[in-house]
């Protein structure tokens, strides 16, 4: 891999719209590509909540010239590559990873898939159950499901707060016309990015990406609305189950992508919550042995975002964990941290960064998330160095943006105490 300094994306857009950024990087053994849409389950109806996901499935089934999936596997796979897929609240992402000198087909066969997928009934009907099984199974896991209700809990019922997979009733339901109708919505030129990391030249992607994807419909996406802030009336979500352990997620509206406080916001989410030298891990774990697992989340999106603290605790210690996960919060509000866990902190976060670039693929998806919702590029020197500027004064300030009013919503699996009990210790 080439030092940060050396890496330096490039950018042109094809006549149809379509925008195209490049990594090269000489010395890589691989080529890796990445389509993204600007669509996930936040640019969903209720009617229609899950076909963002139930589509990315969809893809993979056949094309007019590849009608099977095993076909559409078997040309990534039998140049020795892999490829996949993955949906989120705002954006689907379809990959292949290849070496370098078949990188021709890893985007010719992911331009087949977005440009003429069969999207046949029958296999409509028939991967259905595949992804009811997919939601089962979250529901069936309970810090996945957690996680669900969590989010539910903290946006209440709109499109961002709508599970990424849709219900059972949802998925059920969908039809043929459903799929095409978000193609022809939200699958344009303009709403999608091409992304391509490795061992490529940027004018021969271009060139090639011109000539795969010239049946890319151009045009405006359909409009998606926008997050409602503050926190719903049912804050605290609590689904019992008699199973041994309790998990809970405890949750704020934070910050959205680009807000410029973000970067203070990541060095206060290590400090709490990330690693075995963090707050929370040496407080609820180390000192009271309260949990075997606990650690922070933050998540961005295009117009908010959430801080969160996870663990998994006996029924016994519910309260006492939740208390002593909101006393920390609220000390991050009120006391600026030390220099030395600026340091470390600083230390931990820009090395884990740089560390999750270590791949073509790494690289080519983040380039591609970028220039998709923030139509610009930050280059990880330019990151790390926006970290390193980032004050114990700044880190305070942003936990008491968003922890001072003490707006927390709660969600629980597990054998629990009543949602009115666990309402009244957030409130106290």
């Amino acid at each position: 891999m080439p030092s940060a300094e050396a890496i330096q994306p490039e950018i042109s857009t094809l006549d149809n719209g379509l925008r195209v950024v490049t990594t090269s990087i000489p010395t890589a053994q691989s080529a890796s590509t990445a389509f993204l849409v600007g669509v996930g389950s936040r640019g969903e109806d209720r009617r229609t909540n899950g076909v963002s996901h139930y589509l990315e499935h969809m893809l993979f089934k056949g094309t007019t010239r590849r009608p099977t999936a095993p076909e559409i596997s078997q040309a990534i796979e039998g140049a020795g590559g892999s490829l996949n897929a993955y949906t989120s609240r705002e954006l689907t992402c379809y990959w292949n990873n290849l070496p370098f000198e078949r990188a021709e087909t890893g985007i010719e066969v992911v331009s087949d898939m977005l440009q003429h997928s069969l999207l046949a009934a029958e296999e409509i009907d028939r991967e259905r159950t595949v992804v009811q099984q997919e939601i089962r199974r979250g529901h069936d896991t309970p810090a996945a499901r957690t996680g669900e209700l969590m989010i539910q809990a903290v946006y209440g019922d709109q499109p961002i707060g709508w599970p990424v997979t849709g219900s059972l009733e949802t998925v059920g339901a969908l039809q043929r016309e459903d799929f095409v109708t978000h193609v022809e919505q939200h699958y344009t030129a303009s709403n999608s990015v091409l992304s391509v990391a490795g061992n490529v030249e940027h004018e021969w992607v271009v060139e090639t990406a011109a000539r795969h994807f010239e049946d890319l419909r151009d045009g405006d996406p359909a409009e998606q609305a926008g997050a409602e802030h503050g926190l719903p009336e049912e804050r605290v979500i609590v689904e019992e189950r008699d199973i041994e352990q309790t998990n809970l997620a405890l949750s704020v509206q934070a910050l959205a992508r680009r807000d410029p406080d973000r970067y203070a916001l990541e060095l206060l989410h290590t400090v709490l919550g990330r690693g075995m030298s963090s707050r929370l891990f040496k407080e609820v774990r180390e000192r009271r042995g309260l949990a075997y697992s606990v650690g922070s989340r933050v998540g961005r999106h295009l117009d908010i975002g959430t801080f969160s603290v996870s663990a998994g605790v006996t029924a016994d210690h519910q309260e006492e964990a939740l208390e002593v996960i909101v006393r920390e919060l609220q000390q991050a509000a009120n006391e600026p941290v030390t220099d030395d866990e600026l340091r470390r902190a600083l230390d931990f976060t820009t090395g884990t960064f740089r560390l999750s670039l270590e791949t073509p693929m790494s690289l080519g998806q983040r380039f591609g998330e970028q220039l998709l919702h923030d139509d610009e590029l930050e280059l990880p020197t330019e990151t790390v160095a926006r970290l390193e500027a980032v004050t114990a004064e700044d880190i305070q300030a942003v936990a008491r943006r968003i922890f001072a009013e003490r707006a927390f919503a709660l969600a629980v699996v597990g054998p629990s105490a009543s949602a009115e009990r666990l309402a009244s210790l957030l409130a106290a």
